[in-house]
């Protein structure tokens, strides 16, 4: 009987931190590059980027992503996963009013422009906080709608972020009903953020659990722990039959009180997956899985 394979995800960046945090984020496209290549040899099979500028702040220019994602495809075959949430500084954000700050609708669509052949779909309204700054990703169902079309138009396949359970039940079913993803649907269960995002859920067992209760039909998933959650909520992901996410943009430690790298984060995933008796999946076996070997119609550049 084969062994399950089990999707690694890599979420080298993020549009949060920055090196002050950890000096081992990487930034900009040939050290994002290099870091990505390293966890696929170490078993990463996805990539789910966040593109920065050159002072490196948030951004999701086109131009920058596809040198990055050109970088990447000219050396392996990882399924490449551009943002079209970005960040909190930089091109992202206007202030809105003294202390609110707008994450803006115009740059997020920059990030479907680079020939992914998935990008994240956030469709939800959170509000954030970061230190002294409040922001708000205003995503009504009419906005979702307007990604989730753009993505189908390019061939992309949207990566579904879910935060509570009403974002499963609400605006992500509702457009996965509509025919807005060729299937199955990609689900990312992002959990313990709940004290920077407003209505996030923190991470148990037990409300993980709950969560993909409430899937749509023979979805897949794909769990994000955030912080000090990473490893826990990873391996819950497993025994639940999911898949994991790891990476600086979720998590800047290794352990308490120890800065990780990327590749440590990976290797040591992969080392659980493998006592459990499952195996990382190739990039192939991946695609396999999230349904993009079928997907019909217009193929996006960096397409395997």
């Amino acid at each position: 009987m084969a062994k399950r394979k089990v999707i690694v995800t890599i979420a080298p960046t993020g549009g949060m931190a920055f090196k002050s945090q950890n000096p081992h984020l990487p930034t900009q496209p040939a050290e994002i590059a290099d870091d990505v290549y390293r966890c696929y040899n170490a078993g990463a099979s996805v990539v789910a980027l966040h593109a920065r500028r050159p002072d490196d702040q948030a951004t999701c220019d086109a131009g920058i992503y596809l040198d990055m994602n050109q970088r990447i495809r000219d050396r392996c075959d990882i399924v490449l996963n551009n943002s079209t949430g970005g960040g909190v500084h930089g091109d992202m954000v206007r202030e809105s009013y003294p202390g609110m700050w707008e994450i803006i609708w115009e740059e997020r669509l920059k990030g479907m422009d680079a020939g992914a052949e998935m990008c994240t779909l956030d469709a939800t309204t959170l509000n954030l906080a970061f230190g002294e700054r409040e922001y708000l990703m205003n995503t009504p169902l009419t906005k979702a709608r307007e990604l989730a079309v753009g993505m189908k138009a390019r061939g992309i396949k949207p990566e579904w972020e879910v935060f509570s359970p009403t974002h499963i039940l609400q605006d992500a079913t509702t457009l996965i009903n509509e025919g807005l993803d060729e299937g199955p649907p990609f689900v990312n269960l992002v959990m313990n953020v709940h004290r920077n995002f407003q209505n996030a859920m923190p991470f148990s067992p037990r409300y993980l659990q709950m969560m993909v209760d409430m899937l749509p039909k023979n979805a897949v998933f794909c769990v994000s722990g955030i912080g000090p959650s990473q490893l826990e909520a990873n391996i819950s992901a497993l025994l639940l039959g999911g898949h994991a996410r790891v990476g600086l943009e979720d998590n800047l430690y290794y352990r308490h009180g120890e800065l990780a790298t990327n590749v440590q984060l990976v290797e040591r995933i992969v080392r659980i997956i493998r006592e459990m008796d499952m195996e990382p999946a190739t990039p192939a076996q991946a695609r396999e899985i999230m349904g993009l070997s079928q997907r019909s119609g217009v193929r996006p550049k960096f397409a395997c």
